[in-house]
């Protein structure tokens, strides 16, 4: 087994472990260790130690709920090294054999089969060799900013595949596209007939992309989502009867971001068409969804954008966000020529600052401030204070959620690697109530917030520096506090007070097929519930 293979596994098994023990699994004792003890001897310690962050003393034993089966795990920030137990004996599971014992106790607990996602877990772990072996021969970007976007090697931590590209081919055919293998290339440049745009919002800076021919409008496409539809019939109606033209290249290489379908472009010269953003539809499955521009996701992006950047300009504090200002496309090509122009990151920043995506803090790249850092509270308590306000506040005046996951925030950080500004994206993750309900809006933020941002970020600090895992906590709950019986968001109290948040069941809805917009939910430790407000002192520093 090769650097590459080895590393794969480990980077495979990680995100497939996170799902198992979530959704799956229940702390227990270890039958080698002592077998007379109760498997459910001590939950509430093992819980007591995943929520503040302690490691265990070496191994940490899990019982599947359905099929009794125990698993046992390096625990940490990131879970490693399975094995599972024979009866007599521990025996270390690869990915493979997590993927069967993951295969056996879906079935077990919901009754249903699905041939299907076996083999995305497996394609996920392939492509982690591959963008290991293609990073391995590639320089990484000179920007520490897009070095974070092409950080995420591992992915989503709780997705059972979440490097999976389903319908886009084996890896030969799209590790040229992929972020994570540092990629950039230029954009197809197509013509479209004036009589055939289809079009919403400020699109202008797609006419600065290039040059068309008289009667025609620029419409840039990504490379990879032509080849998959360029031969399609409707596509090929369309050069057929001169809806569109190709026009060539876009004169510089533009660079995918961590989303995959939205890329960076700098821009060739002109002030219009400097640092900004594309979407485009892309008719591959990525974690949960085909990643299409939708018609009626156009439509709300559109509805929801003005709302939420009206919010942003009307809030206290540097905190930004990028506007995504119009779409264009093509008639009869609607969702599949579709492309989204989104703001440019330079001239939202704090002067002098450097953005860095959130997910990338995590799982770590070269630049990641997190490596500076020697007392991890500072940071944190900046952190904190850059990311909690604008989202609580948005939400208590407006009625706006900001999808303020991992991968659609980015912190800004000053010359010493201090968070001073945030920044969020993704206005079709974007929501506003009453188009949604007020309560279901709130668990979408608590979710995106607290689950998925705040506790991968607290967690890769507490990996780092275990003795501030309990006052990282009590830092975010001081946050949220000061928000505690506010007219304007009176779910603040039952937030701080519930043991249990909403977390997402990736394994279990990608098992039982449901809609990437509407996912299984189940409860988690909410690590703001109660947590001691005194920090215990880091290792070699005196009592005074």
């Amino acid at each position: 087994m090769n650097a590459f293979t080895r590393a794969a596994d480990a980077l495979a098994t990680t995100p497939l472990l996170n799902c198992l023990l979530r959704e799956a699994a229940d702390p227990a004792a270890d039958p080698a260790a002592d077998p007379a003890a109760d498997p459910a001897a001590d939950p509430a310690g093992e819980l007591a130690r995943e929520l503040t962050g302690e490691p265990a003393a070496g191994r940490a034993v899990h019982r599947l709920r359905v099929s009794g089966r125990l698993l046992r795990v390096r625990p940490g920030h990131r879970p490693t090294d399975p094995e599972l137990w024979t009866g007599r004996t521990w025996r270390p599971l690869r990915h493979a054999g997590l993927v069967d014992l993951a295969v056996e106790e879906m079935h077990a607990a919901t009754g249903l089969p699905n041939p299907a996602l076996p083999g995305e877990m497996a394609d996920s772990r392939a492509a982690v060799e591959a963008v290991l072996a293609a990073r391995a021969r590639a320089a990484p970007p000179d920007d520490p900013w897009m070095r974070s976007e092409q950080a995420l090697v591992m992915g989503h931590p709780f997705h059972p595949a979440p490097k999976a590209r389903s319908g886009g081919g084996p890896p030969a055919a799209w590790l040229r596209y992929a972020p994570e293998a540092y990629a950039r290339f230029p954009l197809v440049l197509l013509g479209v007939r004036e009589d055939a745009v289809v079009e919403d919002g400020d699109t202008r800076a797609l006419d600065a992309l290039g040059e068309a021919p008289p009667g025609y409008r620029l419409l840039p496409a990504h490379p990879w989502q032509f080849e998959l539809t360029c031969r399609i019939p409707e596509m090929r109606t369309a050069f057929a009867d001169g809806r569109l033209v190709r026009l060539g290249t876009t004169p510089l290489p533009a660079r995918p971001t961590a989303s995959v379908r939205t890329v960076h472009v700098p821009g060739n010269g002109s002030p219009a068409a400097t640092d900004l953003f594309l979407k485009f539809s892309l008719e591959v499955q990525i974690t949960n969804d085909v990643r299409r521009m939708r018609r009626h996701e156009l439509h709300h992006v559109r509805r929801t954008d003005p709302l939420v950047t009206a919010a942003f300009a009307a809030l206290d504090g540097p905190a930004a966000w990028l506007s995504e200002r119009g779409y264009r496309t093509v008639d009869g090509l609607f969702e599949t020529c579709a492309v989204l122009v989104r703001d440019g990151l330079t001239r939202h920043l704090v002067p002098g600052s450097t953005a860095v995506l959130a997910a990338a803090l995590a799982e770590g790249f070269d630049g990641n401030p997190l490596d500076r850092i020697t007392d991890p509270l500072p940071w944190w308590t900046a952190y904190v204070r850059c990311v909690v306000p604008p989202v609580l506040e948005a939400f208590a005046r407006f009625g706006v959620v900001v999808e303020c996951h991992l991968q659609n925030t980015l912190v800004a950080v000053d010359a010493q690697g201090t968070p001073v500004q945030a920044v969020f994206r993704d206005a079709e993750g974007a929501k506003v109530v009453p188009d949604m309900p007020r309560a279901a809006a709130w668990r979408r933020l608590v979710y995106c917030l607290v689950v998925n941002n705040l506790t991968e970020v607290s967690g890769a600090l507490a990996h780092r520096f275990p003795w501030a895992a309990p006052a990282l906590w009590a830092v975010a709950r001081e946050e949220f506090e000061r928000y505690e019986g506010l007219p304007a968001l009176p779910e603040t109290g039952g937030l701080l007070a519930s043991p249990t948040l909403p977390g997402k069941a990736n394994l279990l809805s990608r098992w039982i097929g449901a809609d990437g917009t509407d996912p299984r939910y189940l409860p988690v430790p909410n690590p703001l519930a109660d947590h001691s407000r005194t920090a215990p002192d880091p290792p070699g520093v005196p009592t005074v």
